[in-house]
């Protein structure tokens, strides 16, 4: 809740990583803002549902255009935006449960379209608006107000999913460090095409795992989380698959694919070649006689 949105009456929890996710959000757009000299009107963020939804409702300062939509239906709506409006900036703030359970039949074809727009992803692997079920990226065994005697499900790799399925950026992100997922932010945001940039951004009330990603010496835990090298080359599939498979969580760029066409550049080369009807001609086709 915020001064701007009295009429919102929520709250993230104390130590959620989506504070920070939002935080990297706003930077993005900022430098965004500055470089290419446009106002922030010329960015649209679409919301699905759950935590990360709400993050919507929750950015301050200059406010850039908004769309809370149904669960699960980010890209759909996002697409529309795009097709009507190809000059916005067009940002998805999804979560795992929303994106990857019921969303996750549009990532495939959104993909194959190559939609030009950027999907931030925040995983807590819970559904932590609903109070802690199960999500797709939930691990195996997993113990959940769903799943009281443990999830019987493979959790899913996004990673590894976002690449099969053909999206042409790839990047994860980390909550704990805003600085670096804003640079990750501005790449997606910057690259043509289909952009996804993956969030490990723990829920600090139903599955806190700050520990497990950034590892604890003391408590002999090792990270799971683990820089990509300088030398990687994110333009490599076999690099971007082996970096993925090389167990724990990379974090970097992992794949970009700028060779492929935007949708909206296929848009316009298709309509190059069709002969647009006048209004009339429009209303003689339809008319019954």
């Amino acid at each position: 809740m915020s001064a701007k949105n009295p009429e919102y009456d929520f709250k993230w929890c104390p130590g959620c990583g989506d504070f920070a996710v939002r935080r990297a959000l706003e930077q993005a757009m900022s430098d965004r803002m500055t470089n290419y000299e446009i106002p922030i009107e010329n960015n649209v963020v679409v919301a699905g549902i759950g935590c990360s939804g709400n993050l919507v409702h929750l950015l301050e300062g200059d406010q850039p255009y908004g769309f809370h939509g149904i669960h699960g239906r980010s890209l759909p709506i996002a697409m529309g935006v795009k097709m009507g409006r190809p000059d916005l900036n067009v940002v998805i703030v999804a979560g795992d449960g929303d994106f990857l359970s019921i969303g996750m039949e549009h990532i495939a074809p959104q993909a194959a379209r190559n939609l030009d727009v950027c999907a931030v992803i925040m995983d807590n692997a819970v559904y932590g608006l609903t109070k802690g079920q199960s999500s797709p990226t939930t691990e195996l065994g997993e113990t959940t107000s769903s799943t009281p005697y443990g999830k019987m499900e493979a959790s899913v790799n996004p990673l590894a999913l976002y690449l099969t399925l053909g999206v042409s950026f790839i990047a994860s992100g980390f909550s704990g460090k805003p600085r670096e997922l804003a640079d990750l932010i501005t790449q997606g945001m910057e690259h043509p095409g289909f952009a996804v940039v993956h969030v490990q951004s723990p829920c600090t009330t139903y599955n806190n795992t700050y520990q497990i990603l950034k590892g604890n010496p003391r408590k002999g835990i090792a990270p799971i989380l683990w820089d990509l090298p300088d030398d990687h080359d994110a333009a490599d599939y076999d690099a971007a698959h082996s970096a993925i498979r090389s167990g724990g969580l990379p974090v970097g760029v992992i794949y970009q694919d700028t060779d492929r066409p935007t949708l909206t550049k296929t848009v316009e080369d298709t309509l190059a070649k069709v002969k647009p009807m006048t209004t009339q001609q429009m209303v003689d086709f339809y008319e019954i006689r």
